[in-house]
C-alpha cells in the first residue's frame, strides 16, 4: 500500500488525448505534460464517465457514474446531496481546496465538501442551459454553433482570462496554504477550461500552429453517410450544427490554430503551477494527477466539441507522477474518472473511504503497478439526441450501445481510428453479444435512460415547457466568474 502523501489534482476542459507530446502528437508543443508522463505513468485507455461537462464533473466528484450521480446533462448538475470523495476527506481532517471550474449547481447553502473553494465557476444562473433537455435532432443549435468558427484566432478571451487567475491562485496556494496544513495529506484540486472553445488562442501559442500546415481532420472532406455512418451520429452533426458553418481552407485552419493554441497555453499553466509545488519544496511529498472531463472531437468526421463515443471525444488524457509511481511508464488499463476519484482517496490515506462510498472505481496506485487488466470502463451520454448512448472500453475493444437504434464495435487494436464498425459483421456476432452482457453488468441501460428521461421531463416542465425553452438561446459555454 502506498505511503499517504498530499495530491494535486489539475483537470482541463476538452483536451482530446490524442493532443499530448507524450501521446505521440507530431507537432504539438507540451513540454510540461511531457515532463510530467516522463516522471510518472500514462494511462492510454482513460475515459469520461460522460463526454459532456456536468455530468462528466458530477460523475468525478462523487465517484460514480452517471446513471448513480443522476447528473444526466448540463442543466442537471450536482448539488452536494450525495457524498463526494471531498466530504469523506473534509470528515477525516484532511484540507481539501479547490480552485476554478466546477460546474455544479451553485446554490447558496450547497456543500460538496471542500474545505475552500477559490474562484468556482458553477452553472449559469444555478440552471445551466436548459435548452439542452430538449433531446430533439430538428432543435438545430446554429447560435452556439457560428460562434465557435466567429471567436476563433488570435487573442485573450474571458477563458483564457479566467484560466491565468486560476493558475495564478493555484501558484499561490502551494507557496503560502499549503504549508498551514500539513497535519494530514492534503488535496488540491485545480480546475481550469483551456482547451474549450472559445478557441481564441494567446497569440504567442496561436501562431506558433498557424504559421505552420496543419494536417487535415479524419474524414473531414468525406460525404455525410462516411463521416457520420451512425444515424444517431448524423442526427448530432446535424443538431451540433458545426461542419456546415466553415466555408474553406481559412476557416478550418484559423480553428485548429486555436485549438492547438489553447492546448500550449494550458500547458504554460500547468508549468507555472508545477514549478510553484516545486519552489514550495513539495514536490517529494505530493503526488500530481493531470486529467480533463471529456475530449473533443477537433473537427474529425466533421464535428467538433464533445458529446460522441469516439475516442476523440470520451477519451481522456490522464497522467500520474510522484513518490511511488512508475516513472516513464504507460498503462493500458482502461479507466474512468471514477477510478481517479477512487485514487484521490487512497492517495491520501483514505482507502477505507472507496468501500463506504461504495465507489465502483479502483486506485490507480494499484492498477499503474501491475499488467494490463481487462476491465470496462464505461461513459453514457443523456442529452442532445433522443436515445441514451453507453460506452464500454475493454483491453482490445469497444462496443457503443444505442437505446433503440444499431450498437457499434470496433476493435482498437486492429482499428485504433475507428474507420471499420463490426457490429453488423456476422463473424463477431458472438463477441457484440459478449461486450452487451458486460455492459448489461454495471448499468441496466432501459432503466437509466428512463430515469434520465423522467427527470428530464420535470426539469422542462418546471421551465415552463418544451416552447418557452426553445425560445431561449442556446449556450456556447458558461461564462466565467467576473473579475472582482
Amino acid at each position: 500500500m502506498a505511503k499517504p502523501r498530499n495530491l494535486l489534482v489539475i483537470m482541463s476542459d476538452e483536451h482530446n488525448p490524442k493532443v499530448a507530446g507524450y501521446a505521440g502528437h507530431p507537432f504539438i508543443a507540451t513540454p510540461a505534460l511531457d515532463r510530467l508522463a516522463g516522471q510518472g505513468t500514462a494511462f492510454t485507455a482513460a475515459y469520461t464517465p460522460s463526454p459532456i461537462c456536468v455530468p462528466a464533473r458530477g460523475a468525478f466528484i462523487t465517484g460514480q457514474p452517471v446513471h448513480r450521480s443522476q447528473c444526466w446533462d448540463n442543466a442537471i448538475a450536482y448539488d452536494g446531496g450525495m457524498p463526494s470523495w471531498a466530504h469523506a476527506l473534509r470528515a477525516r481532517g484532511h484540507h481539501v481546496a479547490a480552485i476554478g471550474k466546477l460546474h455544479f449547481q451553485g446554490h447558496e447553502g450547497e456543500d460538496y465538501g471542500f474545505s475552500e473553494t477559490i474562484l468556482p465557476m458553477q452553472i449559469t444562473g444555478g440552471t445551466g442551459d436548459v435548452t439542452l433537455l430538449i433531446r430533439d435532432p430538428d432543435d438545430v443549435r446554429t447560435t452556439a454553433a457560428k460562434k465557435l468558427l466567429k471567436q476563433s484566432g488570435p487573442g485573450e478571451s474571458e477563458y483564457t482570462l479566467y484560466d491565468r487567475r486560476v493558475a495564478a491562485a493555484a501558484q499561490t496556494w502551494l507557496r503560502e496554504s499549503a504549508a498551514r496544513h500539513a497535519e494530514k495529506p492534503w488535496v488540491l484540486f485545480v480546475s481550469m477550461v483551456a482547451p474549450h472553445f472559445p478557441l481564441t488562442a494567446p497569440p504567442e501559442h496561436y501562431y506558433r500552429y498557424a504559421d505552420q500546415t496543419l494536417p487535415r481532420p479524419k474524414l473531414w472532406d468525406a460525404p455525410v453517410e462516411q463521416r457520420l455512418p451512425h444515424p444517431w451520429l448524423r442526427d448530432y452533426g446535424k443538431r451540433s450544427d458545426h461542419y456546415r458553418h466553415f466555408q474553406g481552407e481559412a476557416d478550418l485552419h484559423r480553428a485548429l490554430a486555436g485549438y492547438h493554441g489553447l492546448v500550449s497555453f494550458l500547458d504554460e499553466n500547468v508549468g507555472k503551477i508545477l514549478k510553484a509545488l516545486e519552489d514550495a519544496g513539495l514536490s517529494d511529498s505530493t503526488r500530481v494527477i493531470y486529467t480533463s472531463d471529456h475530449g473533443d472531437n477537433l473537427g474529425t468526421r466533421g464535428l467538433w466539441g464533445k458529446c460522441t463515443m469516439y475516442e476523440e471525444s470520451a477519451g481522456i488524457p490522464l497522467v500520474m507522477a510522484g513518490p511511488d509511481v512508475p516513472q516513464g511508464a504507460t498503462c493500458r488499463t482502461p479507466v474512468t474518472l471514477c477510478d481517479v476519484s477512487a485514487t484521490i482517496l487512497d492517495a491520501v490515506g483514505a482507502r477505507e473511504a472507496i468501500a463506504e462510498l461504495d465507489l465502483p472505481g479502483a486506485s490507480l496506485l494499484d492498477l499503474a503497478e501491475q499488467p494490463a487488466q481487462d476491465r470496462a470502463a464505461l461513459s453514457q451520454l443523456h442529452t442532445y439526441c433522443p436515445g441514451g448512448v453507453f460506452m464500454i472500453r475493454t483491453l482490445r475493444h469497444k462496443y457503443v450501445h444505442y437505446v433503440g437504434e444499431a450498437p457499434q464495435l470496433f476493435d482498437l487494436e486492429e482499428d485504433p481510428e475507428e474507420l471499420h464498425d463490426l457490429a453488423g459483421d456476422p463473424a463477431h456476432a458472438a463477441l457484440l453479444r459478449q461486450m452487451e452482457a458486460r455492459l448489461r453488468e454495471l448499468v441496466d441501460v432501459e432503466a437509466a435512460d428512463a430515469a434520465a428521461r423522467q427527470a428530464q421531463a420535470a426539469m422542462i416542465a418546471k421551465h415552463g415547457g418544451k416552447a418557452a425553452i426553445q425560445q431561449k438561446e442556446r449556450m456556447a459555454y458558461t461564462p466565467p466568474p467576473v473579475a472582482a
